[in-house]
């Protein structure tokens, strides 16, 4: 059976997210421990350039997590912290209108701040190539929230090969179960909380030219 793929997109480019993302690839790390092949593929992307941004975003996986600053003080964007860097979902709509594909990754993770409001839901929709589940948040967030809600989804994703099941419904249970976990750890509320999206009309047209 094909390996699952986690692609990681660091687009927050400071000391903190390197600290997340290297945490959430020892997760990975440890998960392929023990195994004569490893059963998780990961893909690592800490970039500037918006090409390669938008490459990355694109790449068929069956979890696409993006670690960035969540900004929609404008449009919905990813920022790094020093504010050089700026990733619009409108910027990747227009990118995928041009070159017909878009995301086709059965999970999105989005892990900023604020990412799992109305105004990015619908902004995403317009990125996808097909139905995912799409993971944000619904409040200002940390390392410790990050942290703690991405060990306990990875975990559940990998309990089993998820025979029969597409990467959107892993996905989804996955999150389900890390919510859960959250909630029994910490006592407190999860900030994340995931929803099934489909492709906008604007990205339906966008695949047919």
């Amino acid at each position: 059976m094909k390996n699952r793929l986690i692609t990681l997109v660091d687009l927050g480019l400071d000391s903190s997210f390197d600290a997340s993302m290297t945490f959430v690839q020892g997760i990975t790390g440890n998960i392929n421990a023990g195994w004569d092949q490893p059963v998780i593929d990961v893909n690592f992307v800490r970039t500037r350039d918006h090409e390669t941004a938008f490459s990355a975003l694109t790449t068929p996986s069956t979890v696409l997590h993006v670690m960035a600053h969540g900004d929609h003080s404008e449009e919905p964007s990813f920022l790094s912290t020093d504010g050089e860097t700026q990733v619009s979902l409108k910027s990747l709509a227009e990118w995928f209108l041009d070159r017909q594909w878009g995301i086709s990754s059965g999970v999105v993770i989005a892990d900023g701040c604020k990412t799992g409001i109305g105004k990015w839901q619908r902004a995403i929709r317009d990125c996808l190539q097909d139905d995912i589940t799409y993971i944000g948040t619904s409040t200002v967030i940390g390392w410790y929230e990050a942290t703690v809600f991405c060990s306990a989804f990875y975990g559940a994703l990998v309990r089993n090969r998820g025979l029969g099941r597409t990467p959107a419904e892993q996905g989804w249970d996955a999150a389900n179960r890390a919510i859960r976990a959250y909630e029994t750890l910490t006592d407190q509320r999860c900030p994340y909380k995931p929803v099934l999206l489909t492709p906008s009309r604007r990205a339906l047209r966008s695949l047919t030219g």
